[in-house]
């Protein structure tokens, strides 16, 4: 029955209804002994219940099992966890003598009674724990910690965040948790000092990212940091200007803490005993001090004073660069140089660079000088400091940033006419030599000065030449830096303006080296490089070099550039290369006559030298200009190889007259083409270089059988007057090659021995005439004569000429006719005839293309005075000459009879 009684006691469906039941059923004894046994059985669960565990040490090897921890509703579980992971993730960071740089995570005076944790010794520290932890899912856990309510368990999870912030994939996590707001809702003055140590760790670490950086400023967070900036903790202040550092990258933050008065601050922090905190102090005025407002107040708060402080104190050694670097942005304001002249500052400051060996302080002085002569008053009072003999000195010390840093502020001070002569005289020569430096940023910074140096400046033009500088120039032209082809290009351009210099630098084969800076993908290249081809292309040797050289086709090429510089100075370029036929024949062979012809149509893309570009070739190629312009001035000289096509709109390619003989008969209008040249004459051309060969070869009969070193040592004992003769044959040679070449690339039209005959005749009896009016009247008479003769107006339409040039096309079975051959011409012919005659005889007369065949000659004929009235000279007048009606009748322009004869 005991048993029973025990089982049923124990069962969890035993209750009080029950226990009664059995005593009622028992006998006295036996209701007894159930009390007492429900007795001491209830005894026995009071005791039970008021048991407690003594304090159990738990060794976990598994830093998972402590993540699971942060879990717990206990807060001394909390952050005793939180001290065992910090220890995990810092590797437990020794404590600086000085600082508090690394506290442990829980305080002595903190007992922890329930358990004890602790990792064994054997960790693999820095980002793996820190990944770890991150795997393990602490961050998530932790975040919800830093705003825990028990102070201790809130300390230690920011402190953890701290260390941990380095790693970017934690920062990654902190991002999308938005910790920031959390974290600048502990900056204030009631939070322990600690919380505030990493809680500005941690944003140090995060805004290095600009996602941070913007929800930081968004969310005020400029303000607190700037209090703290004042914290009696070094720890604080270190982490709090760090973060404002990295804040101020953004202009709007650094707008912002200009507002919320941070100079004076940070000028405090100038004279810490930590240097860390004086450098991250200076580099955060370097930054904000870009912003003339910035300067403004920090010279009201005597900044300019702890800047010169820190230069003339030796101890501060290690912040003069940054120092300098702030001082520079100061010097930008013309004010604040004048108060630095006035003070004796700027003085100290030169004479500082001058003693200086250190090159971080020499470069960032030069940097500092070339910011302040980005303003002309700071230019002047530089140069009035003498500031051009040390950055001159600064060029030849041994350390290729010191020597880029001096050759940017000399390109700065140019500006300043005194300091560019200064320069001139003393710096040209090391600037020449840094050309030849292995740094190619060394060689760009130099050429630059030089090409500031040089610009409208001919006397430092010519000391570039003195220190022997055209062959490094030449050279440079092929750097890898575009900065340093384009500057070498400016500097040769600039040259070039003297011609004795010009012709020195084209013998170095200027003009083969440009070809490939025409090539360049870069825009400025290309514009310096077609500039500088404008300025050596007014020489036919170097058009000869050029078109050899194969650089015209990369120079037609930058016609089709959208940049509008470039556009204009290979339009510059080309007008002057088309000086001469070969290479105008050329240009025009490589399509610039239509690229031109599509600038000019277009307003935005046309300029200048577009117009004239496209006039200088056509007037090298005097067929396709008279088609499409239909208009030949008095210095178009029209030579061998013209022919009239007819008029053809703008853009339309004209065919060769090699072409055109190639095409059946057809019965369009008639190709009227000028041959003078019989085949006499090409026999003779090509006779020349056999003559001119046979004279080389008499005066030097053992040359073609020499070796250079022996024919150098036959003409060493030669006479000079049979050098000049070498030389001069050796010109004609090359002349006449020349003139083969171009026969060898046209092809030659059948001569025309009729027109021959005109202009001998025409030679016999005209040129005696003494007045040019009298040639004129004579040679419309005479080309009136041999085109059919005069004809009255009314019986014009009875002039049957169509018939008579059917006829000699019908003959030559060809649509292309000699002049000579037309023997029935009209108004188009005999205006053509009298301009050839006219071009061979000298008579300046212009062809001008009218409508329904219409042509006509312009002259300019100078009346005679008038009577009683000597020595007076009246200005010319324009005249139109009559070929047809009355021929040699000349009609002044503009009036009726003129007009009557232009137009139908």
């Amino acid at each position: 029955m005991g048993w029973i009684c025990r089982q049923e006691l124990l069962r969890p469906s035993v209750g009080l209804v029950t226990v009664e039941h059995h005593l009622c059923e028992r006998t006295p004894i036996t209701s007894l002994l159930i009390g007492m046994t429900i007795f001491v059985t209830l005894s026995m669960l009071y005791y039970l219940s008021q048991w407690k565990f003594d304090p159990l040490l738990i060794e976990s090897k598994e830093v998972a099992t402590v993540v699971l921890m942060l879990d717990s509703p206990e807060e001394e579980i909390l952050a005793k966890a939180c001290d065992a992971i910090y220890k995990y993730a810092s590797k437990a960071f020794e404590r600086h003598p000085k600082k508090r740089l690394n506290r442990l995570m829980v305080p002595d005076n903190v007992m922890m009674k329930s358990q004890h944790i602790s990792f064994p010794t054997t960790w693999h520290g820095g980002d793996e724990n820190k990944v770890t932890l991150l795997g393990l899912g602490a961050v998530q856990r932790l975040y919800k910690l830093i705003s825990h309510e028990n102070p201790v368990v809130r300390r230690n999870a920011i402190m953890i965040f701290g260390i941990m912030a380095s790693n970017q994939d934690v920062k990654k996590l902190l991002r999308e948790l938005n910790v920031t707001s959390s974290l600048l809702s502990r900056l204030v003055p009631e939070e322990d000092v600690v919380i505030h140590e990493f809680a500005t760790l941690c944003l140090a670490h995060m805004a290095v990212e600009y996602t941070t950086k913007a929800q930081i400023f968004e969310q005020g967070g400029l303000e607190p940091l700037i209090s703290l900036l004042g914290s009696p903790d070094p720890d604080v202040t270190k982490n709090s200007v760090e973060c404002i550092y990295l804040l101020v990258q953004d202009f709007q933050s650094r707008a912002a803490v200009c507002e919320l008065n941070v100079i004076p601050p940070l000028l405090d922090l100038l004279k810490s005993e930590y240097p860390v905190i004086q450098l991250l102090a200076l580099k955060t005025l370097e930054v904000i001090s870009k912003d003339r407002e910035t300067r403004i107040i920090l010279g009201e708060n005597q900044g300019l004073d702890h800047l010169l402080t820190i230069l003339e104190t030796e101890e501060f050694s290690d912040l003069h660069v940054e120092a300098l670097a702030v001082l520079g942005n100061c010097l930008e304001d013309a004010d604040t140089m004048q108060l630095i002249q006035q003070t004796g500052g700027l003085k100290k400051l030169l004479s500082f660079v001058g003693v200086s060996t250190v090159p971080d302080i020499q470069k960032n002085a030069a940097k500092a000088i070339a910011r302040a002569a980005c303003d002309s008053e700071n230019r002047k009072i530089l140069n009035e400091e003498n500031v051009e003999s040390c950055l001159i000195n600064l060029l030849e010390i041994d350390d290729d940033g010191v020597k880029v840093a001096a050759s940017q502020a000399i390109s700065a001070m140019c500006e300043n006419v005194a300091s560019k002569r200064a320069f001139g005289l003393q710096g040209i020569p090391q600037l020449v030599q840094l050309l030849s430096s292995d740094d190619e940023e060394v060689k760009e910074a130099a050429v630059m000065a030089l090409a500031n140096l040089t610009t409208a400046s001919q006397s430092n033009a010519s000391a570039v030449a003195e220190a022997e500088g055209i062959k490094p120039l030449v050279e440079t032209l092929n750097a890898e830096r575009h900065g340093a082809i384009a500057n070498a290009a400016t500097v040769l351009t600039n040259m070039a303006m003297q011609e004795p210099l010009r012709l020195s630098i084209q013998s170095h084969g200027v003009m083969s080296v440009l070809t490939e800076p025409l090539r360049s993908t870069s825009s400025q290249v290309q514009s310096r490089a077609a500039l500088t081809v404008a300025a050596f292309g007014c020489d036919a040797d170097a058009r000869s070099e050029l078109r050899n050289a194969g650089g015209l086709e990369p120079l037609v090429e930058l016609l089709h550039s959208k940049d509008r510089e470039v556009r204009r100075n290979a339009c510059w370029a080309v007008m002057v290369c088309a000086s001469d036929e070969l290479t105008a024949v050329e240009l025009c062979r490589l399509g610039a006559i239509d690229i031109l012809e599509e600038i000019n149509q277009s307003t935005a893309r046309r300029n200048n030298f577009s117009e004239a570009a496209l006039e200088r070739l056509l007037d090298n190629n005097l067929s396709q200009k008279y088609s499409q312009m239909g208009y030949l001035s008095s210095s178009n000289v029209i030579t061998d190889g013209f022919y009239d096509y007819g008029k053809i709109k703008p853009g339309v390619k004209l065919p060769s007259l090699e072409e055109l003989s190639m095409q059946e008969l057809t019965d369009r209008r008639a190709i009227i083409f000028v041959s003078t040249k019989t085949q006499e004459d090409v026999l003779a051309i090509e006779e020349k270089p056999r003559r001119v060969s046979y004279e080389l070869a008499t005066l030097s009969p053992l040359t073609s059988r020499r070796s250079s070193r022996e024919i150098s040592s036959v003409r060493k004992w030669k006479g000079k007057k049979e050098e000049e003769k070498l030389k001069e044959v050796a010109e004609i040679l090359s002349e006449v090659q020349d003139e083969i070449n171009l026969e060898d690339a046209q092809w030659q039209p059948p001569p025309d021995y009729m027109l021959m005959n005109y202009i001998n005749d025409a030679s016999k009896t005209i040129l005696p005439l003494t007045t040019t009016r009298e040639q004129v009247v004579a040679l419309a008479q005479f080309v009136a004569d041999k085109m059919g003769g005069a004809i009255e107006r009314d019986e014009l339409h009875n002039f049957s000429w169509e018939l008579h040039i059917s006829e000699i096309e019908f003959e030559l079975k060809s649509n292309v006719v000699p002049i000579g051959k037309v023997k029935k011409g009209t108004f188009c012919h005999r205006a053509l005839l009298f301009k050839v005659i006219a071009d061979r005889l000298g008579i300046g007369c212009s062809l001008v293309r009218g409508e329904y065949n219409r042509a006509w000659n312009e002259v300019k004929l100078v009346d005679d005075s008038p009577q009683g009235v000597t020595g007076l000279l009246l200005p010319p007048q324009e005249y139109i000459v009559d070929l047809m009606f009355v021929p040699g009748f000349l009609m002044k322009q503009g009036s009726a009879e003129a007009d009557q004869y232009k137009y139908i």
